[in-house]
């Protein structure tokens, strides 16, 4: 073989070989994609979870991704990198994936932008991101929308994806939107794979939510509802009327109560939970009265007495008589004045607002801040079998006010002096996950033990397999507030600021990792650094570099050519 190539080469034929060599690498090249992942946190390497789902698809998806045009680094580097992400996922999927780069609001007029930008914005719930870029010096500011993400088609179904949902705000400056790039690309696995599971399941998991006992229900839960009837199969189940909690649940919603429950209510959700169900648990276990707020005197927080004490501290979690206050906290109006005169009114901080941060765990990762309103605190304690992982945390200027406490505006006429807020990461939220022991177990009667295997659920002092939980100590996390003039808003939007927090992500989120056994959630616990150059050394050094790069390709292909030259004259000369 080696003389084959040796005889070509010293022919006259030479030129032409390599050129067919060349083309033969590049039709390969285009035919067949790879990456080598030489990075330390494995972001070019997709999971386990998300090859099996590409694998596995029976017919074809399309995705149009809506980032073709001309844009500035940052938003083209995003453009690359979703490109290659999904020729990747392209090539494992064994050609299932259609993949198209669009400009869909490319030649069309105020108006018609207008139109499309809603409707996909109402459908897909992608919004247009505004870009300002100055021209030369004197001419107008350039202003380019664009839209920052995907619609993926399967059958006659559709679903939006859109990159920058969820992700934490960092601001305008370079290193922030550079950190916010970063945030996206190290979703996108995760925003992708999860779609393309939700449009392509044959059967969508089953979500009771749960009624009662108070839960919350009509305009202030119409965002949560509406996402589980959009993502899910969903029905209602109430807990005091039913003689049990039908298995055929895949997670059970508990949305703010405010009746007790009874001993026989929680042996029901005792024992859903022992036959291998899962509960979602958003508890206001304090009482709140945020439309009592504004009146002269408040209102006073005490102790609802929902009586899920005993069942929760079995399960590892202790409700804290307590409310939190923050520093970092949401905003509300207040008005000053006396009645008569001209009042003014003004935003203030709000420490029983606060907004919490979330932790390492996938559900919670790189979220931006979620909105609390009057919340409590909960603690872990022992119990055996159970993993306990915290998901969202206080501040690190926090502290906790004990019941009965008066709550009203008087006290926020002074600012709150950071001093005394001295508590750092107070748990709000945790996932529970493990073997689950009974509450009950030798405890109930004979007669009771009969009426559950006479509906066919006999009494199990354990659960059989690993089980989840996850419990919420503030029912408003999910609750959205309604304006008289645009209705219902998302949750965990400010109704007098129209500030959006990342409370609708959490939710999704924990239905999500409740529900899919896959491993898809797991995606978002990708760690990408971000490596950025030194701003000093690039004053300071930037002729150098530029000089480096600039002259020695060409000084190293001179020399190639030097080296070359000379060699052939040496083996030609003899």
């Amino acid at each position: 073989m080696k003389g084959i190539i040796n005889t070509i080469w010293n022919s006259k034929w030479w030129l032409l070989f390599l050129l067919i060599v060349i083309a033969g690498i590049n039709f390969l090249a285009s035919s067949f994609h790879y990456r080598f992942d030489l990075t330390k946190e494995k972001r070019y390497t997709l999971s386990t979870a998300t090859k099996q789902l590409l694998k596995n698809l029976h017919q074809p998806v399309s995705i149009e991704v809506f980032l073709k045009g001309d844009f500035p680094a940052g938003f083209k580097k995003l453009a690359n990198s979703v490109d290659e992400f999904l020729q990747e996922c392209k090539e494992i999927s064994g050609k299932k994936l259609i993949v198209k780069f669009s400009d869909p609001l490319k030649n069309l007029d105020d108006s018609a932008t207008a139109r499309y930008l809603d409707s996909i914005d109402y459908y897909f719930n992608i919004q247009a991101y505004t870009l300002q870029a100055p021209g030369k010096v004197g001419d107008e500011l350039s202003i380019k929308r664009i839209l920052p993400g995907a619609i993926i088609n399967y059958k006659d179904t559709s679903i939006g994806v859109n990159f920058l949902k969820g992700t934490k705000s960092y601001g305008t400056e370079p290193e922030q939107l550079a950190a916010l790039y970063n945030d996206v690309e190290a979703t996108l696995e995760y925003k992708f794979a999860s779609a393309i599971q939700k449009i392509t399941l044959d059967k969508k998991p089953l979500v009771g939510y749960a009624l009662g006992h108070g839960e919350a229900w009509g305009y202030n839960a119409n965002d949560a509802v509406k996402t589980l009837i959009k993502d899910y199969r969903f029905d209602t189940v109430n807990i005091k009327t039913e003689p049990y909690i039908p298995s055929a649940f895949n997670v059970l919603v508990i949305l703010k109560p405010t009746l007790p429950f009874s001993e026989s209510d929680k042996l029901k959700l005792d024992q859903y939970q022992m036959r291998g169900g899962k509960i979602f648990w958003l508890i206001d276990y304090m009482y709140d009265g945020f439309d009592s707020l504004y009146n002269k005197d408040g209102f006073i927080t005490y102790d609802r007495g929902l009586n899920l004490e005993d069942i929760l501290f079995r399960y590892g979690v202790r409700m804290n008589q307590a409310l939190l206050q923050d520093m970092q906290c949401d905003k509300l109006p207040q008005v000053s004045g006396q009645a008569g005169q001209t009042q003014q009114q003004r935003l203030v901080d709000w420490p029983v607002f606060p907004i919490l941060n979330g932790t390492n765990n996938p559900i919670s990762k790189n979220l931006d801040g979620v909105r609390t309103m009057f919340p409590g605190t909960l603690d872990t304690v022992k119990a055996d079998g159970l993993k306990k992982t915290i998901l969202l945390v206080s501040s690190a200027n926090a502290k906790t006010i004990k019941p009965p406490e008066r709550i009203s505006f008087d006290f926020m006429q002074i600012a709150p002096d950071i001093k005394l807020f001295k508590e750092s990461n107070i748990p709000v939220a945790v996932l529970l996950e493990g073997k689950f022991k009974s509450l009950f177990a030798n405890r109930i009667s004979k007669s009771v033990m009969d009426t559950l295997v006479a509906y066919n659920v006999p009494f199990r002092n354990e659960s059989d397999d690993n089980g989840k939980m996850i419990v919420v100590s503030d029912g408003d996390i999910a609750i959205n507030q309604v304006s008289q003039y645009d209705g219902p808003l998302p949750m965990g939007v400010n109704l007098f600021t129209r500030v959006p927090y990342a409370n609708h992500d959490f939710y999704v989120n924990c239905i999500e990792y409740l529900v899919n056994s896959s491993g898809i959630l797991e995606t978002r616990a990708k760690d990408y650094t971000l490596r950025l150059l030194d701003p000093k050394k690039i004053k300071t050094e930037k002729i150098f570099w530029q000089s480096v790069n600039t002259a020695l390709p060409v000084i190293l292909v001179i020399l190639l050519g030097f080296i070359f030259q000379q060699m052939r004259k040496r083996k030609y000369a003899a």
